[in-house]
């Protein structure tokens, strides 16, 4: 995406000078501003939405594969056998099942889905680059940042390997490193965690706040560089080491989580949440295919099943998630946080209709190809409309039926939810301005 045109500004600038009635019209649709924090847990690889939440039991078997469906509490809706806990819990999400693009390599389709943007090497595994788009919570935290914790996006269980290399699509790019999303890896480690924030014993809080005031008074430039504040508001923030503490849950929520790297970065997601952080990445598979190197490694897999799906899956994938999503859903209803959270559940694309074996795959039995041209994504909280499903796919879930749906409409919807307009703009280092989103904000999804 090129930086705004002049005509481009104009038709931004105009509405404002004629009363912004278009602003005034998103301000006053359903959903906007609803969240207070976005929580995305992306399933990293490519979740088959054939297998998951868009099951054709009336298919040939080539299609449908091996699972059957089961209903929900949702009528009509019926989702894989496997998700017996997220099926109960259909009441309190939607299903959004005409997502669609045509970018089919995992580096620069979890680009789009992270920034909202494609990438310039479309269907391709580039590396990170300073001139990238941000990803959404970096827009976020230069849009509208953090009023009550030091940091406005965390991103928990990265970075994001794809397929072995980090994935671009998850950093600051163009706007710079003071808007770096904070990076939490295994959060399995707690002690580690909260021990990395601790002050040295010959350190107390009174000689870092001296320490600060001095370096104010010696080089206010550098008192004021944003990475040496954002450090200063870690190590000074009681309430920072307290959100990253899993130890203070009990072990019988802990428990309910998945004693997992999957499963304790969603309950970490809880506690950011409750902390008021406003954007949430949690990386649910930190890397698409991990299992080509470490077959026997349940936290290793990824959702990039091209051979051996359905064992992939059954054994190793979709019990973990249902575990988890469920136990974070059921944990923020609980505690009254799940009107002001909107919870996203999507990956970089899905999977390909037809199940076949892939000659230059590991694996020995059947699985499915990318497949961008239809995927499904769950939404949950935040006014989204409950016991419902969003769009439609065709018989074999290989194209959208009827209401399609970008990434960009994804992202412009998340950012509607935490009251960031769809034209809003934001300025790289040299002023230079750009459009937070490409998409417009599904409000049809919200009460």
């Amino acid at each position: 995406m090129l930086p705004l045109s002049r005509r481009t500004l104009l038709q931004l600038a105009l509405p404002a000078l004629a009363g912004a009635p278009a602003l005034a019209r998103e301000r006053a649709a359903p959903g906007f501003g609803r969240a207070k924090s976005v929580v995305v847990i992306f399933t990293s690889g490519g979740q088959s939405q054939l297998d998951t939440w868009d099951p054709k039991p009336d298919a040939p078997e080539q299609i449908r594969g091996a699972f059957a469906s089961i209903a929900t509490r949702t009528p009509g809706l019926r989702v894989c056998e496997h998700l017996p806990k997220l099926a109960a819990l259909s009441h309190r999400y939607c299903v959004l099942r005409s997502m669609t693009h045509d970018d089919l390599d995992h580096g620069s389709a979890c680009y789009l889905a992270l920034t909202g943007q494609f990438h310039q090497r479309k269907s391709s595994n580039p590396p990170p680059r300073p001139t990238d788009f941000p990803a959404l919570g970096a827009i976020v935290k230069r849009l509208k940042p953090a009023a009550h914790f030091p940091h406005t996006a965390v991103h928990v269980n990265g970075p994001l390997l794809a397929p072995i290399e980090v994935s671009p699509g998850q950093y600051a790019g163009l706007l710079g490193r003071a808007y770096e999303p904070a990076e939490l890896g295994n959060v399995t480690d707690t002690d580690r965690l909260v021990a990395s924030l601790e002050l040295p014993a010959d350190l107390p809080a009174e000689r870092l706040n001296a320490r600060h005031a001095l370096l104010a008074k010696l080089d206010p430039a550098a008192a004021k560089d944003p990475l040496a504040q954002k450090a200063f508001e870690l190590v000074n923030a009681p309430r920072v080491r307290e959100a990253l503490d899993l130890d203070r849950e009990t072990e019988k929520l802990r428990d309910a989580y998945g004693r997992h790297r999957s499963g304790q970065a969603c309950l970490m997601a809880r506690r950011l949440v409750e902390a008021g952080v406003p954007w949430i990445t949690v990386f649910f598979n930190h890397g698409i295919r991990g299992q080509d190197t470490h077959p026997d490694d349940t936290d290793q897999y990824g959702w990039d099943t091209h051979n051996d799906i359905f064992d992939a899956l059954k054994t190793h994938l979709i019990p973990r998630f249902d575990h988890s999503v469920s136990a974070f859903i059921e944990d923020l209803h609980a505690r009254g946080l799940l009107d002001s959270t909107l919870v996203v559940v999507m990956g970089e694309f899905g999977r390909a209709p037809l199940v076949a074996l892939e000659k230059n795959f590991a694996g020995s039995s059947p699985g499915r190809k990318h497949w961008g041209g239809c995927y499904s994504v769950l939404l949950a909280g935040a006014g989204v409309v409950g016991g419902s499903t969003f769009g439609k796919s065709d018989r074999i879930a290989a194209y959208p039926a009827h209401e399609p749906t970008t990434p960009g409409d994804l992202s412009a919807t998340m950012l509607h939810a935490l009251g960031i307009p769809a034209h809003a703009h934001y300025t790289d280092a040299t002023d230079r301005p750009y459009r937070a989103t490409t998409g417009t904000p599904l409000t049809k999804l919200f009460q």
